[in-house]
This record gives structure tokens, sequence and C-alpha cells, in this order.
């Protein structure tokens, strides 16, 4: 570097000279150094593990000789998460598809085959007939720290290694899956996904999935959010040993509503809002318990309910068989229902 550094304040100067100068920047470069070897070494790890789905959906066309059936085709990305060819990826990019080819790292092509999916937590499981390839480590979402490295890579269209990198922006988001249910504890970070990458691991600094990748908002300025790993391992472990989810089942539909609040007062009831049941499905659990079209739910088991996310919160957390007890106002009275779940 020719010259010296000079840092202007007020209205003098601060000459650092030739040595502090070179310096600065060697730091700097160090810095930068430190942050792309990082970012370097989690790609070369994670690689092999990271796949490109080609996925053929069957669709149909209005043309002016009737309806015509055609294929369209799309991508998506997955990772491998065992030696014998289980991939996890999103289900929005498997759902309804009519065929599914994988592409590994080294160019080979494996027809795939969906073990199960779930859609409330857009997840999907892939099986491909190949042996000893590298699966990737999975880590602790749990433990992930906003600020923190993370690394988006994906495998889309077939190119190899799409990466972005940015920071864990917040934890324990919520976000609305395709079937309408709330996925919890979503991971938000600013690495922004491409077109295709979808599906793709959401890495820390030390190369294991803490995510995978499912959805950006667009309008938002690539805010970008990922299904935590310890939900995915999760799901993937059911998927793989039944092909498909449980879930308890209570049998009612119903819309948001603000209560009476003289109504609220007089039974002790703390909600702003309830549950109005518009549907009950006949010899379901609820059916059973006696809940009819009109009550409004305003607790479960104690558990305040004021909409149907909470509902399907509270869902989620038990098993099949658990008891129940229902409170609703029905006519102004408040009663408790009990109810054993499918």
């Amino acid at each position: 570097m020719n010259g010296n550094l000079k840092y202007i304040k007020g209205y003098g100067e601060i000459d650092y000279g030739n040595s502090a100068a070179e310096g600065l920047f060697d730091e700097t470069d160090h810095l930068l150094d430190a942050y792309s070897q990082a970012v370097v070494s989690v790609v070369e790890k994670l690689s092999p593990s990271v796949v490109s789905i080609k996925v053929t959906h069957q669709a149909r066309a209005s043309t002016p000789r009737g309806v015509v059936p055609f294929e369209m085709t799309g991508s998506g990305s997955g990772v491998i998460i065992t030696p014998d060819g289980y991939i996890l990826t999103n289900s929005h990019v498997v759902h309804n598809s009519k065929g599914l080819e994988v592409s590994l790292s080294d160019g080979k092509t494996y027809a795939a085959d969906v073990v199960g999916e779930d859609s409330d937590t857009d997840l999907a499981v892939l099986r491909i007939l190949a042996f000893n390839i590298k699966a990737a480590e999975l880590g602790d979402s749990d433990k992930l720290k906003v600020g923190q490295l993370v690394i988006a890579i994906g495998n889309p269209y077939g190119f190899q290694a799409s990466v972005t990198a940015g920071v864990v922006s917040a934890t324990g988001r919520s976000m609305r899956s395709q079937s309408g249910r709330l996925i919890e504890n979503v991971i938000q970070t600013d690495a922004a996904l491409n077109p295709g990458n979808s599906g793709g691991p959401l890495v820390d600094s030390h190369g294991n999935v803490v995510g995978i990748n499912t959805a950006v908002i667009q309008s938002a300025q690539g805010i970008c959010f990922a299904i935590p790993i310890n939900t995915a391992r999760w799901v993937a472990g059911l998927l793989i040993k039944e092909g498909r989810i449980k879930k308890v089942y209570l049998g009612v539909k119903g819309l948001n509503r603000r209560l009476n609040r003289i109504e609220a007062r007089r039974h002790d009831i703390g909600n702003e809002f309830g549950v109005e049941v518009h549907e009950v499905a006949s010899g379901g659990p609820a059916y059973r318990a006696g809940i009819r079209t009109g009550d409004i739910i305003v607790s479960i088991n104690e558990n305040s309910v004021q909409n149907v996310d909470d509902i399907h919160r509270y869902l989620t957390r038990i098993d099949v068989g658990s008891n129940l007890k229902i409170k609703v106002l029905r006519d102004g009275e408040k009663l408790e229902l009990k109810s054993v779940v499918e």
C-alpha cells in the first residue's frame, strides 16, 4: 500500500503511518478469509449430501379440441439423511408427483419413491436404491442463537451446490403450511433461497444441518424460513417407520368468535375470543362428547382456547386416546364436556 492512512476527525488528522495501515488491512483480510473459509468448509462437507430433485406432474389444459393432458416438470432440493438412500425434502416439492428423479453431486441419477409426506410440517421423505452414499450430519436446532452464521445449500436444476450465507434472524417463529395448520418454532434467516432450493439444508458453521429450507416471503426483501431439524428428525422417523404422521382428531370445524363480555365475566372466563363450532363430524370424538353446532369452545383441559390455532397446538402435544375436558358456552351457559380423542 502506498502512502499513509489518515483518519480525519473534527478539524485534525491522525497519521497512522504505513505499518499501522497495513496491519489494519491485514486484519480485515484475515477476518474475511475466516468467514470465507467457514463457508467453503461447510460447502465442501455438505455438497455430496445435497441432491437435486426433478419432479413430473400430470396436468390438464383446455384447448379448442377439449381438455388435453400434459406433463409439467419442476425441481427442488433435498438432503441425504441415511447412507441407504433416505432423503429429506419439502412436501410441497413432491406433492401429487407422477415421477421423481434424484441427481447426486457425482452426476448419478436415480428414480425415487415417496416414503411419506406431512403437509402440516411441509416435510417429505424419499427413497432411492443407493447404498453407502454420504449422509449429512444433523445438528440441534434448539441450540441456535439469533445472529449465528447459517448457510443455505441447494441443488436447483442440477446446478451443484447453490450456496447463500446469512444469519439466524429469529427463532420460534410460526408459519402457516399449505394445509392451513401452523408450523411452530420455525427458523427465520436472511440467507436467501434461490429458486429450486426448497427442501435443501440450512447448515451451521460446523457443517451440521439445523433446518430444512421451506419458504421465502418475496415482498419482505429476502425473509426466509426453515423447518427446524429437531422437528424434521421426528417427522422423518415416523414417515420412515409408518409412512404417515398420526394426528389426534377431534372432529370439529370452527371459526374464531369474540365472546360476550358479560357472559365471560359471569362464568369467570378470561378469554376475549373462543372458537364457534360450525360443523361436527358425525360419530367423531366431539360428536360423542355432545358438542353441538353453535357451541363456543373456550378451553381444553384448562388450556385457554381463543382461536383455531390454539386447538391445533394443543392436539399436537397429546397422544391418541387422551382424555379431554372441553369447556363450551352454549346459550349463555358454560358446560364441561368430556371426550377421548382418536
